[in-house]
């Protein structure tokens, strides 16, 4: 009976172990080891028809009447498209190599180094001299894009000053 009584206390001690132990963390996987060897995921073609959109957008606001951008609606669409398009762009630009890597990293340079995105930049570096915008105007992702495209621009222009 005592030989019964240990195997039974035994048994009962291991469940309650099993039972009671705290989870093994998940095994850690590195990112990378995940997509070595590849610049982005099978659905890259929703990306790029979403960053010809942003482009869209961004054009939509800078093809604004200059009165137009100060105040109101007008002002609102101007810093939303603008703010949309370097959202998106900023937000890849941080993404893409934490994801994918060093082939994000070029990838994705590569994917907002195009002719629009030039001229896009070139306009925002415009409006940004003569006083229509500033990155404080958008969102903090947005505004850090923002920042680093109008860094080596002075501003010349009071146009939507106080």
């Amino acid at each position: 009976m005592r030989l019964f009584f240990i195997v039974w206390a035994l048994a009962i001690s291991l469940v309650a172990s099993w039972a009671f132990a705290p989870a093994a963390p998940p095994p850690q996987m590195q990112i990378l080891e995940v997509n070595c060897g590849k610049a982005f995921d099978s659905n890259e073609y929703i990306m790029v028809e979403g960053r010809s959109k942003q482009r869209q957008d961004a054009f939509r606001a800078l093809q604004l009447p200059w009165g137009d951008r100060c105040a109101g609606e007008g002002r609102k669409e101007f810093i939303g498209g603008l703010g949309h398009y370097y959202y998106h762009r900023q937000n890849q630009t941080e993404r893409y190599p934490e994801t994918y890597g060093q082939l994000g990293a070029d990838y994705i340079a590569k994917q907002w180094s195009t002719t629009d995105d030039r001229r896009i930049d070139r306009l925002t570096q415009d409006a940004y001299a003569r006083g229509y915008l500033k990155p404080a105007d958008f969102e903090a992702v947005a505004g850090k894009m923002v920042a680093t495209v109008v860094k080596n621009e002075r501003v010349t222009g009071k146009a939507c000053a106080g």
